[in-house]
């Protein structure tokens, strides 16, 4: 059985998915669907171990080995991203059966369910392959999945927000299928590793730069990169919570994986970095999303929309780091990846039990929510802290590390455009912190009370987290240190 859990980490929700039509009942089909995710969280916790110990797996489907069969690869990288989406995704769904009570109609939960196996089945497709073309088809089965997803909010803007996600989204993935099929076309292969030996071989010819730029436009499309990330904001604020936390904790997690694994992997470092101005095109973007995303967070009068610009943001931290090209720069984007995924998760969560007990999360909404909703603020200002950097929590380690990386490659004015980045996170969660702490209440809230301890629970799991990782880096530190050094072919 321990042969087949690359492939069962994909087909477990696959399976699952249409399943839940027969159970009828959302609370059934909501603990059937928790109880699959945390078998998957299961897998992948066995999976890390096993490439711990053993170095890279590689499961042949049919027995057909790569070039002819398709390959699943469970590599470091691979093995690390699949822990972060199964993890997030069950604490997650811990929070779903009540959030979803009031925001998404009754008749609609089974679907939402079905919809969510679906979305996690995709990524979960895309970080196990070791085949390109099944790269696109998981990307599509996640992105359709998310898109229905997103719409099935009871506020009518979920449609124009999924609407929009779908037209950016399909630009990408075409940007990205167009990629695949040049690929295809120079050395006949669609195999990972087979397409690593052959690219080089034709690396110089226009067909292979146009089929890098191609792939390289649709990803940062997907990962919402400045300034591709139009789609991003009202997809986050106009989705259930529910779905909000789910996609800001992995979706753009498994796109920046795909950045990572192209041009480490598929496409060595050396042309990825000159076959292009990547390094410095990317690093001028980074920096430019994390101060213009930053900006336009301060402005917001939705609290969802504040913490949306505030991921765009994020993404350009992770951005910089990887264009740092170093070894503890791409370990300082892997890190944050992680550690960003813990407070989106937190602080989305966080605002979907705002929404449970008011029915809203525009900042005026806020007023007084300190005293009436002590619980749950406080797990918003400590998700902030930890956007913002303050030690002991996740932040701090990521922006030390990116900081560190800046500074050992000779990136002194990136090192100081990163910290003074990281203070404008300051201004508008002090935002938040000001209406909810040193505000009156509205008028007619006076009956508003804490949110439910099925809505607390996986918040406070998270917010625990941003701590724990915050204190004992062991983990985060040395996944983050061995994904990397084994895409630089460094020895452990």
């Amino acid at each position: 059985m321990l042969a087949h859990l690359p492939v069962l980490q994909v087909l477990l929700p696959l399976m699952a998915a249409p399943l839940c039509l027969f159970l009828r009942r959302p609370y059934l089909v909501w603990i059937f669907t928790l109880i699959v995710s945390g078998l998957a969280f299961l897998i992948s916790i066995s999976l890390l171990q096993q490439v711990m110990v053993s170095g890279t797996l590689v499961y042949e489907m049919g027995g057909w080995s790569g070039p002819w069969g398709i390959e699943y690869r469970i590599d470091k990288l691979s093995a690390f991203l699949l822990l972060i989406i199964t993890a997030m995704s069950t604490v997650i769904l811990l929070a779903a059966q009540t959030s979803i009570q009031k925001e998404i109609p009754e008749n609609r939960q089974i679907y939402f369910y079905i919809l969510y196996l679906f979305s996690f089945t995709g990524m979960l497709g895309i970080v196990s392959t070791g085949d390109v073309f099944n790269v696109f088809v998981f990307l599509e089965i996640s992105s359709l999945s998310a898109y229905a997803l997103i719409a099935l909010g009871k506020d009518r803007r979920a449609l124009w927000a999924a609407y929009q996600y779908l037209i950016m989204g399909t630009i990408g993935a075409t940007f990205i299928l167009i990629g695949i099929g040049l690929m295809y076309q120079m050395t006949g292969t669609l195999n990972m590793d087979d397409l690593a030996r052959r690219l080089p071989e034709v690396a110089q010819t226009r067909t292979v730069f146009a089929a890098f730029a191609f792939f390289i436009v649709g990803v940062c499309l997907k990962l919402a990169l400045f300034p591709l990330h139009l789609w991003l904001p009202n997809a986050y604020a106009y989705a259930p919570s529910i779905v909000t936390a789910f996609l800001a904790a992995t979706a753009t997690k498994v796109a920046v994986y795909l950045l990572i694994r192209f041009t480490f992997s598929v496409f060595d470092l050396s042309f990825s970095f000159t076959a292009l101005p990547l390094q410095t095109l990317f690093v001028i973007l980074g920096l430019i999303g994390i101060f213009v995303a930053s900006t336009a967070a301060i402005y917001q009068k939705n609290v969802k929309h504040l913490f949306a610009y505030s991921s765009i943001a994020q993404v350009g931290y992770m951005i910089v780091g990887y264009s740092i090209g170093t070894t503890m720069g791409l370990m300082a984007t892997l890190l944050h990846l992680f550690n960003h995924a813990l407070m989106k998760s937190a602080l989305f969560l966080a605002l979907g039990a705002v929404m449970y007990r008011i029915g809203s999360v525009q900042l005026s909404s806020f007023h007084g929510l300190g005293r009436q909703m002590p619980f749950t603020m406080a797990a918003i200002v400590a998700g902030g802290l930890s956007l913002i950097g303050v030690p002991l929590t996740v932040g701090f380690v990521s922006k030390w590390y990116l900081v560190l990386a800046a500074i050992e490659n000779g990136w002194w004015p990136v090192a100081v455009l990163i910290l003074l980045g990281s203070l404008l996170a300051i201004i508008y969660v002090w935002r938040i912190v000001e209406v909810a702490y040193f505000k009156e209440p509205v008028a007619g809230t006076d009956g508003v009370r804490e949110a439910p301890m099925a809505l607390l629970m996986p918040v406070w799991l998270l917010v625990g987290a941003n701590i724990y990782f915050g204190v004992d880096t062991r983990f985060s530190v040395d996944m983050a240190q061995a994904a990397a050094r084994s895409l630089f072919g460094v020895s452990p």
